[in-house]
C-alpha cells in the first residue's frame, strides 16, 4: 500500500504550476500513472503530494505544426498508436508505440509521463533521443523548450524544474526513407534488455544521405550514435555492421535482474545493425 498523501486535483496547467511551485519536491505528478502508481505501492517513492493533472483541458492532441507533429503531454498511448497523421509523418514513433507493455499499459499511459520517467530502456525516450524531439515545460518563470539531448540527464532523472510541467513534445516529421525500432525483449511488453531506433534517408542511386541511430539499455540515458560516416555510401551489410560497431564503442551499461553489463555490451551492436538495416531495406522500397 502507498503512504498517505494529499491530492490536488488541477484544472488548469498555470494551476498545476502553482501546486508544484508550493510544494516542490514534496509533490509528484500524476498522469496515466503507469509508472508512478506501481512505485509507490512498492514504496520506492512516496510523495507528500500528488498533483493529478487529467482534468486539464488542451493537453491531449495531435497536430502538424511547421514540420514537426506536435503532441499534447496528456495523449495516451493508445491513441498516438492509432493516430493516422502520425504513422504518415512521424513512422518511428507510431512503430515503437505498439511495443510499450500491454494494451491496459498503453490505454492509460500518456506520452508526458513516459518521457517525464525517463526509463532509459522506454520506447519513446529512445525515440525522442534518435530524432532529436523537443519538449516544452510550462513554469513559474512560463515556458521553455528543451532539446532531447538536454531532456534526459540520467536514471529516471530529467531537467524539468520540481516547478516545471511538461505540456507539449515536437517530434520532426519524418515521412521520407526508412525507419526501424528493434529491441531485445524476454517477452513481448518487458522492459528491453537493449534497444535501437534507427532513421535512414537514401537518394535516387541507393547512397545513403541521412542517417540516425538512437541506443537504449547502454546507460543511464538513451545515446545518440554518431552515424555520419553513413552518409555518401551505399549501405552493403558490411558498412552498417562497421558503424554499428563503432557506434557502440565505449558504452558501459550496466548489470540488473534482467541481464548482464556484458551481455548488453554483446548484444548492442548486433540490435543497432539490425535497426539499420531494416530502415535502409525500407528505405529501398519507400524512397
Amino acid at each position: 500500500m502507498p503512504a498517505p498523501f494529499e491530492y490536488h486535483a488541477a484544472r488548469s496547467v498555470r494551476e498545476a504550476v502553482e501546486l508544484l511551485e508550493r510544494y516542490g519536491s514534496e509533490a509528484k505528478v500524476l498522469a496515466g500513472g503507469q509508472s508512478l502508481l506501481p512505485l509507490m505501492n512498492l514504496g520506492l517513492v512516496q510523495p507528500a503530494v500528488i498533483v493529478d493533472i487529467n482534468s486539464i483541458p488542451d493537453l491531449d492532441y495531435v497536430r502538424s505544426v511547421d514540420g514537426t507533429i506536435a503532441i499534447g503531454a496528456l495523449t495516451r498511448h493508445a491513441t498516438l498508436e492509432h493516430d493516422a497523421v502520425l504513422r504518415d509523418r512521424c513512422p518511428l514513433l507510431a512503430e515503437a508505440l505498439a511495443l510499450i507493455g500491454d494494451r491496459q499499459v498503453r490505454n492509460r499511459g500518456t506520452i508526458g509521463g513516459s518521457l517525464s520517467h525517463a526509463d532509459p530502456v522506454a520506447e519513446i525516450p529512445t525515440v525522442a533521443t534518435c530524432l532529436d524531439a523537443v519538449m516544452h515545460a510550462e513554469g513559474p518563470a512560463g515556458g521553455r523548450d528543451i532539446p532531447a539531448r538536454e531532456f534526459f540527464e540520467s536514471y529516471l532523472t530529467t531537467s524539468l524544474q520540481p516547478a516545471e510541467l511538461l505540456t507539449e513534445i515536437r517530434f520532426p516529421q519524418t515521412n521520407g526513407g526508412g525507419v526501424s525500432f528493434k529491441e531485445l525483449v524476454r517477452r513481448k511488453g518487458d522492459f528491453a534488455i537493449v534497444a535501437a531506433a534507427a532513421v535512414v534517408e537514401l537518394a535516387q542511386d541507393g547512397t545513403c544521405t541521412e542517417a540516425r541511430l538512437a541506443l537504449a539499455g547502454v546507460a543511464p540515458t538513451p545515446v545518440r550514435a554518431d552515424t555520419a560516416s553513413l552518409r555518401g555510401q551505399k549501405l552493403s551489410d558490411d558498412v552498417l555492421r562497421a558503424v554499428a560497431a563503432r557506434a557502440c564503442e565505449g558504452i558501459e551499461p550496466e548489470s540488473d535482474v534482467m541481464a548482464s553489463a556484458d551481455y548488453r555490451r554483446s548484444m548492442a551492436p548486433v540490435f543497432a545493425r539490425r535497426a539499420l538495416a531494416e530502415a535502409a531495406d525500407r528505405a529501398r522500397v519507400h524512397p
